[in-house]
């Protein structure tokens, strides 16, 4: 079924000229069938992670049942999974979605199309490329990776596998944001020496909870697969991102949009800063040590400032703002862009300038990408160099030390112990696959 879905998508995609998308799902009432499009000419997905954002992206996915069906499912918590399958199988109208609590039995038994990640930070790296290794598409959330070096391997099984991949990074397919971006890369408010991005305050601590007993259904060995051992004290789920071992808290939650927009309008989405220091302040007790405040200044070879702060310490608060020597663009979420002179945001962009690619449904777009085999908007290098700038950041804020990074070679420069926080050691039996 899978082999012969890809032949027509490869076909399908031989059809495409320009920007035309060769629309391979043929409407059944084209046929004289009625009814809705048969499954058999449905793009095939499986989802791992039936949390919050999972079952979110699931039903934005939904939306295009015309063109998509959920067949299988994987989740280290039962009482999830069994919710999820339950919203499948109506969509369905049927009881056959299929549920795994092990994504490895998952990828080796499941022939799919396309596959959502939705989990947690530290898995990353590990799931991330044996779904590539596996040649699916990847609907994949940002942040990409925990670690540099993780997010090196992810972007290297991508592009060995020559899979479609698309970062929940979705404010590229926001008209506003597409907007600020294109007036910026085309020069409207000068040269741009200066960019201040905005990302949410951190979450202060809870102190320690008691240890608990694991709910009932819940795998938390597998939850915590290569992080630390420790007992469960009923955080889970989602207050996880403000605890280092699996994520970095607001900083990394959100630098895949903000620094990923900012990166986009400057031209500098494939590569990265050379000097990176930064300040952090971290809870002083409690589980919670991710850090509620963070002030980061990096420096890029053509010259550029980036400045990375929780929102409260910034003028603009939260979003992206470009600073150039002819005038400011703001853009944020709510659809918010504004400049300096609002003219600017009136100027159009002639025929011969730089057209940033457009979308106006980031899901629809991957879903048009698995067709043709054309890059989605958000793909897999541009979502590692935005998380990597915060990354380092981090690395920054950890040493207490400026950075020097070579974003060619992609190393720490003359400080061995700065490098050696490019990665994590993963606790046995878990290693990153060879790709």
């Amino acid at each position: 079924m899978k082999s012969s879905r890809r032949k027509f998508l490869k076909k399908a995609a031989s059809a495409v000229t320009g920007t035309l998308v060769f629309p391979y799902i043929i409407p059944s009432s084209s046929l004289g069938l009625g009814g809705e499009t048969p499954p058999s000419e449905k793009i095939l997905m499986g989802v791992i992670g039936t949390g919050s954002q999972g079952m979110s992206n699931m039903r934005s996915f939904m939306r295009l049942k015309d063109q998509v069906r959920f067949v299988a499912l994987c989740d280290v918590d039962a009482k999830r999974l069994e919710a999820a399958k339950a919203v499948v199988d109506k969509v369905n109208r049927s009881n056959d979605c299929r549920i795994y609590g092990d994504f490895r039995e998952f990828l080796e038994k499941e022939k799919l199309d396309a596959v959502l990640i939705a989990i947690p930070d530290h898995w990353h790296g590990i799931i991330y490329t044996a779904a590539a290794n596996k040649k699916l598409d990847v609907y994949g959330e940002k942040p990409i990776c925990r670690t540099i070096n993780d997010g090196k391997v992810i972007v290297q099984a991508v592009k060995k596998n020559g899979i479609i991949w698309q970062t929940g990074s979705w404010q590229r397919s926001e008209a506003n944001f597409h907007r600020g971006a294109e007036l910026v890369i085309n020069g409207r408010i000068g040269k741009v020496k200066y960019i201040e991005v905005g990302l949410p305050d951190g979450v202060r601590g809870i102190g320690t909870p008691p240890v608990q007993e694991v709910p009932e259904g819940l795998d938390w060995e597998m939850w915590l697969g290569p992080a630390l051992k420790v007992p469960y004290r009923g955080v889970c789920h989602w207050n996880w991102r403000w605890i280092l071992d699996y994520s970095g808290g607001q900083l990394t939650d959100w630098a895949g949009h903000h620094v990923d927009i900012a990166n986009w309008g400057t031209g500098l989405e494939y590569t990265g800063p050379v000097e990176i220091e930064g300040t952090g302040f971290y809870p002083y007790d409690g589980i919670y040590n991710a850090p509620v405040e963070y002030d980061i200044t990096c420096k890029f070879a053509n010259g550029i400032i980036m400045r990375i702060a929780n929102a409260s310490r910034l003028p603009k608060g939260m979003g992206t703002v470009w600073y150039g020597d002819l005038g400011w663009i703001h853009v944020d979420r709510g659809n918010r862009i504004s400049a300096s002179d609002p003219k600017i945001l009136e100027e159009t962009i002639g025929e011969n300038e730089i057209h940033l690619y457009k979308s106006t449904d980031h899901f629809q777009n991957f879903i048009d990408c698995v067709r043709t085999r054309k890059e989605a908007i958000a793909p897999i290098e541009p979502a590692y160099r935005a998380i990597s700038t915060a990354l380092l950041g981090e690395i920054a804020m950890t040493t207490g030390q400026k950075i020097y990074w070579d974003p060619e070679k992609e190393e720490i420069i003359g400080n061995p112990n700065a490098s050696r926080l490019l990665g994590r050691p993963y606790r046995k039996p878990w290693t990153l696959p060879e790709v």
